[in-house]
């Protein structure tokens, strides 16, 4: 009789078991990087507001839309944009094709390491090197040049791939909205080119769901073969104003919760809580000097100053980093 009740009982164990793993309310937590402050608890109840049928505020899932910026949202941005490293790298690879920028700014302090030097021309010099970084070759041509890049470029002060670099709680946020019927989308100021090759893979976010800076695009027939050209012409800039116009212009449905970091992202934010019903907008506030960077209000790179007051004044959710995530890479502390 011993070993039937044994028996009996494990059977029991392991069937009540997996009634927890699955019931709603007894399930894994879905945010376990998320200390259990208040903005992991904003974000639950909101989504439970948003997705419980017969709730006053639920929204259908095609309304369902997320959007998120990228540099200092979900990946990391510090030293700098991660865009303009890829470009600076650039500049070093294709400098055998181009001798007379040994003597020419911004290109020369670029080859000779001075990357301050090859800054200090602000944004110009930058357009320069993104310019010639960034166009002169097809789409499929700079899509392979892209991952190329983000499958061995490492970062300078972690030694870690830059699509290592990206934030655990935010990729779990990630997973929970699209587990809850959200559609996810990225509206960053970064080129959409860039982004493209790597999001789904990193993000779980598709190319067709990514809404970003570009330029012009020109149609062409190569030995009988048609190619888009990426030309040096600015076409769009999506960043500030400009997000809204993007999301508009890509997506078409105004989101019901946005994410952001800096004041770049302040006229997103707005947007999308100007919306009817229940909103959402959701800051990043980088307060980690030890697993990560501290800066806002002074800082060029993901100046957050105006989003800042804007979060407190319209009581906006504002994760402080440090006190409000368990831990920010994948990989552990910096």
């Amino acid at each position: 009789m011993k070993p039937y009740w044994t028996n009996l009982i494990h059977t029991a164990a392991v069937a009540l078991a997996a009634i927890a793993w699955n019931a709603p309310g007894l399930a894994q937590d879905a945010l376990p990087s998320w200390n259990d402050t208040g903005p992991k608890k904003a974000i639950v109840t909101f989504v439970e507001r948003v997705t419980r049928q017969g709730s006053p505020d639920f929204v259908p899932e095609p309304e369902r839309i997320a959007t998120f910026d990228n540099d200092g949202t979900l990946w990391a941005e510090q030293p700098m944009y991660f865009q303009l490293a890829f470009a600076l790298d650039r500049v070093k690879a294709l400098a055998p094709l181009h001798p007379d920028w040994k003597d020419k700014e911004p290109f020369a302090s670029v080859l000779k390491g001075d990357i301050k030097g090859a800054l200090a021309g602000g944004e110009p010099a930058i357009f320069q090197i993104v310019t010639v970084t960034h166009s002169g070759m097809t789409t499929v041509e700079f899509d392979q040049i892209v991952h190329d890049w983000v499958t061995t470029a490492k970062h300078p002060v972690t030694g870690k791939l830059y699509t290592e670099m990206v934030y655990q709680p935010m990729l779990e946020l990630l997973s929970y909205l699209r587990g809850n019927g959200f559609k996810t989308f990225i509206v960053s100021g970064g080129g959409i080119d860039f982004m493209r090759p790597w999001t789904e893979r990193v993000y779980g976010i598709p190319p067709e769901q990514v809404v970003g800076s570009s330029g012009k695009l020109d149609f062409e027939m190569r030995d009988s073969t048609p190619v888009l050209m990426k030309m040096p012409d600015v076409n769009f800039i999506d960043d500030k104003a400009g997000k809204p116009v993007g999301i508009q212009m890509h997506i078409g449905r105004r989101p019901i919760a946005a994410f952001g970091n800096s004041d770049g992202d302040l006229q997103m934010l707005e947007w999308a809580k100007g919306g009817g019903g229940v909103r959402f907008a959701l800051i990043v506030h980088h307060t980690d000097a030890v697993r990560e960077w501290a800066y806002d209000r002074d800082s060029s790179i993901g100046h957050l100053d105006k989003a800042l007051d804007a979060a407190q004044a319209q009581g906006w959710t504002v994760v402080d980093m440090k006190n409000d995530w368990k831990t920010i890479f994948p990989f552990g502390s910096k």
